[in-house]
């Protein structure tokens, strides 16, 4: 499977701010700190074109409402990757309904993932969840940041981004585990930049 891969999109941000407006509407209740990460929030970076977007809640109690709450016809819930994250909740928000897809609104533990979940073309964002404060919600934050501010690195990460999105990857899974050594090495030094500034 070859990836969607894009030229920096000015859209994007304002697909987030689209997005941002309905989930605040959504999940009122918990009002989450909500943030473009990932790829398509850093201006000039070549990305998948689907939105990144971290929900950040209080407690682990908050977590465990989301999916409660995220109730669109086009959200599908992973329940079946909190056995490997499970400081973490994920979500994907489709094109179109989830009905007229032909998958059902939550994958659970037991599930095996339908093989039409697996084509990015169909998606429009990825939803990740934490705790405020985790190291996971910070880590996101800090390497977008770093990123904006680090033309050069941003740069490597744009040619490996090219060069793996050029393979042919059996899952979206596969495609982020070719970036990863990169990225947890960035994310070591971005932490340090990260304390170093807020001293």
């Amino acid at each position: 499977m070859l990836l969607p891969f894009e030229r920096y999109n000015p859209e994007w941000k304002k697909q987030f701010e689209s997005i941002k407006l309905e989930l605040q509407f959504l999940l009122n209740p918990l009002n989450p700190q909500i943030d473009h990460i990932g790829s398509t929030a850093v201006e000039g970076l070549a990305a998948k074109p689907i939105i990144d977007i971290q929900l950040g809640v209080e407690s682990e109690t908050d977590l465990e409402r989301l999916p409660g709450l995220l109730k669109l016809p086009e959200i599908v819930y992973y329940e079946k990757y909190n056995q490997d994250w499970p400081e973490r909740r994920f979500f994907i928000l489709m094109k179109e309904p989830i009905h007229k897809i032909g998958v059902a609104d939550v994958v659970k533990i037991d599930d095996d993932i339908p093989a039409i979940l697996h084509d990015h073309g169909i998606r429009i964002a990825h939803l990740h969840a934490f705790v405020k404060g985790s190291s996971d919600w910070t880590r996101h934050l800090v390497l977008r940041d770093y990123l904006i501010a680090h033309p050069t690195i941003r740069e490597s990460y744009q040619e490996l981004k090219e060069k793996l999105t050029q393979l042919d990857w059996k899952d979206g899974n596969d495609y982020n585990r070719g970036k990863d050594k990169f990225l947890k090495t960035q994310e070591k030094i971005a932490l340090a930049w990260y304390k170093r500034r807020k001293q």
